[in-house]
This record gives C-alpha cells, sequence and structure tokens, in this order.
C-alpha cells in the first residue's frame, strides 16, 4: 500500500486465532439462499475405503493401498421450533405420503456450514453437495420441563468442499478528540479612583 509520498508501507494485521464452535452459520441454495439459525451442528465427517494390494514384483512385502469408495456420514442440525416451514416443505418433498412416492423436483441441495470470526465475517464455508433431507426428528415434550423445544433434521450428501477467507478487518474508528474550552475574557478590573480632599480654607491675614 502506497502512501502519500509514493513509498510502499505495510498494513500491521491481527494474528489469526482458531475460530470458536458457537460461531457459524447455515446456508442453503445457491441461488436464492435460505439463512438459518441453527443451534447445534453434529458435525461433518468424510471417510475414504481403500483395498489393500502387493505388487508382484515387490522385493519388500509391503502391502500398497489404493481408495475405492468414498462415504460421507450424515449429517443433524439442531433448532428450535419457531413455526416456519421452509425445511419441514423440504422434508415433505423427500419423503412418500398417503398416495405416492416422493414427488419434489428439487430435493438435492447444497447446503453451506460457515464459520464466522468474531466480525461475524465468513473465514471458512464447507460446502455440502447434493444434500438431502432423510429423518427428523422433535425434541420430547415434558411438562415438568421448561427447556425451549428442539427439532433435529438429518441430511444426506455425496460431495465435500472446504473454502477458506482471508479476514476482513473493520477499519478502527479515529479517536475522538476533546475540544477545550475557549477561555472566558477576563474582565478589566478599573483601579478605584480615591476622592480628592477638599481643600482647607486658610485664615484672613488682616485678623489677628
Amino acid at each position: 500500500m502506497a502512501n502519500e509520498t509514493g513509498m510502499e508501507t505495510t498494513v500491521p494485521l491481527e494474528p489469526l486465532e482458531p475460530l470458536q464452535a458457537f460461531r457459524f452459520l447455515i446456508k442453503i441454495g445457491d441461488g436464492e439462499q435460505v439463512e438459518a439459525a441453527f443451534a447445534r451442528c453434529s458435525g461433518i465427517r468424510m471417510q475414504v475405503e481403500t483395498l489393500q494390494f502387493r505388487s508382484g514384483d515387490d522385493s519388500r512385502g509391503v502391502k500398497e493401498y489404493t481408495p475405492v469408495f468414498t462415504g460421507y456420514a450424515p449429517i443433524t442440525f439442531s433448532k428450535g421450533v419457531v413455526g416456519d416451514y421452509e425445511f419441514w416443505n423440504w422434508i415433505l418433498e423427500a419423503s412418500a405420503n398417503a398416495s405416492s412416492g416422493p414427488r419434489g423436483s428439487n430435493l438435492r441441495r447444497t447446503i453451506h456450514v460457515c464459520g464466522l470470526d468474531k466480525y461475524g465475517k465468513t473465514r471458512v464455508d464447507w460446502t455440502l453437495n447434493q444434500a438431502m433431507p432423510i429423518g427428523y426428528e422433535l425434541s420430547e415434550l415434558d411438562g415438568s420441563r421448561s427447556e425451549v423445544l428442539m427439532e433435529n433434521v438429518t441430511f444426506a450428501f455425496t460431495g465435500l468442499e472446504r473454502n477458506s477467507f482471508s479476514p476482513e478487518i473493520p477499519a478502527k474508528k479515529a479517536p475522538r478528540q476533546k475540544v477545550s474550552p475557549s477561555p472566558k475574557p477576563r474582565k478589566e478590573i478599573k483601579p478605584r479612583q480615591r476622592p480628592n480632599p477638599s481643600p482647607i480654607p486658610k485664615a484672613n491675614q488682616g485678623e489677628e
């Protein structure tokens, strides 16, 4: 970055800090995205299945590994029941009803699990490709408890991407300068004038 004199200057950056688990956001869809404030996420897990083999010309006696299948564990999101229908309608499209099977035309969508920094900006985006709802669970109803009523939605997906973004540090505001009050003009104090003493009358010289 160049300053007014044309010399290059460096902008100090804050050290990168690990993201905290409670700062995250769920986005669904690529076009018209739906943002949902879920309370919990079960985590993302991917596993690659392999086969072991030994080459015919191997002289060490060591088995090699080759990947064959990649599996993604279903992921579960939990949130409080607020009466919205966005995820419920999606679940109904992927399930069978009394007369037909799954009937939705947009069953598989993209889910973004966004890790946020302390400024609320996305630092890491885990993209779950071809996600589809496969499970729904409502938490237990109990008249003796005062907890939030939760609903859990489980999704299956077949692809995973991870994208990182540079931290965006907001510009710091300049400190507000205190304006010192202007000194009040002093009143000019005039010296107090003493009254002139009245002259003493002189006695007539003719009088004895």
